[in-house]
């Protein structure tokens, strides 16, 4: 009973690791997709004066 109890604490920490994993990718997603936008803006700014 007791080693269950171990068991299931284990899986939820592992579950909680994993949710904060792609916690963080999803932001470092979002931080690269405003840094091509920004990139992508510059660049047909910079094609209109061209």
């Amino acid at each position: 009973m007791e080693e269950e109890k171990m068991n299931l604490r284990l899986d939820m920490d592992v579950q909680k690791l994993e949710v904060e994993k792609l916690r963080k990718g999803k932001n470092i997603a979002d931080e690269d997709l405003d840094s091509l936008k920004t990139d992508y803006k510059k660049l047909r700014l910079s094609m209109k004066t061209a």
